[in-house]
């Protein structure tokens, strides 16, 4: 299994890391739409849909997010996109929380459907204009839920019930402690401040998100990437509480040895749209 990860591991940073370097974003905006549109693909089977209706779900995903990108949704500003996609993670997100697995059937498919398509939509636009406004930016934010990951999954192994009496959410993620998610907001904290402060040192060319939210108050960067880090907790969870539902560990098997596609980006899922959000208000 080890083995098999690795190589998943390695095949995946081979064809994202030329895409994400090169010169103009159209690689990676390619690379994107790909994982996307397997992203919907997945969707569809989760929410019980054939083989059929699901490729047909992921086909469509892609001609969406071509079309946006042909018409020039790219270019524009898209202030009022991202703030509806943060107003539905917050309160959407917490919504399913709180009704957890036995809460999800009960939403009508069509809502769950559409609701997912629009999510992976989203997070394709936020993603690819990350990657135009620069590399450093798009990094910054993709570093922030990674590390939120890493530093949360040590800070639960070492802490986990030491300083609370429950789990996060034991009926969606038994794994998860609240010291996890402690330790993961303390870890983009401190890479936040670090970034920020080398973007000055560098003199960078192009601010990462740390360095924009900086410029109007250190207490913004702060509170920022905390909520950033807690709105990529949500989307784990909800994804876990999907899956729970369906009665499925992984979104598919995609990626050998690590899931599916849903698996591998559901904690950017909100985190994109939501720092597009914090930079453009």
């Amino acid at each position: 299994m080890l083995k098999q990860r690795i190589i998943t591991a390695l095949a995946l940073l081979a064809i994202l890391l030329p895409a994400l370097f090169y010169p103009g974003y159209v690689p990676f905006a390619v690379v994107m739409l790909v994982l996307i549109g397997a992203a919907a693909w997945e969707w569809g089977r989760l929410n019980g849909y054939g083989s059929r209706v699901s490729l047909f779900l992921g086909v469509e995903m892609v001609l969406l997010c071509a079309l946006s990108w042909w018409v020039g949704l790219l270019g524009m500003q898209l202030t009022l996109a991202w703030a509806l996609a943060g107003v539905a993670w917050v309160l959407g997100g917490a919504a399913l929380l709180r009704v957890a697995v036995p809460g999800w059937p009960r939403i009508p498919k069509a809502l769950r459907l559409v609701g997912g398509l629009l999510a992976l939509w989203v997070a394709w636009l936020a993603a690819v204009q990350a990657r135009m406004v620069g590399i450093n930016f798009l990094l910054s934010i993709l570093l922030l839920v990674w590390v939120a990951d890493i530093f949360a999954y040590f800070a639960g192994r070492a802490f986990g019930l030491k300083f609370t009496r429950s789990k996060l959410a034991p009926a969606i993620s038994p794994g998860k402690s609240w010291e996890g998610v402690w330790g993961g907001m303390a870890g983009v904290v401190v890479l936040a401040l670090v970034w920020a402060w080398a973007d000055a040192a560098l003199q960078a060319t192009v601010p990462s998100l740390y360095s924009r939210l900086a410029a109007r108050g250190w207490w913004l960067l702060v509170l920022g990437v905390i909520f950033l880090a807690a709105m990529s907790v949500v989307g784990d969870l909800v994804e876990s509480l999907i899956k729970r539902s369906a009665g499925a560990k992984d979104s598919s098997n995609l990626l050998p040895g690590h899931g599916g596609v849903l698996d591998r980006i559901d904690a950017l899922l909100p985190a994109l749209p939501l720092a597009m959000m914090l930079v453009s208000l």
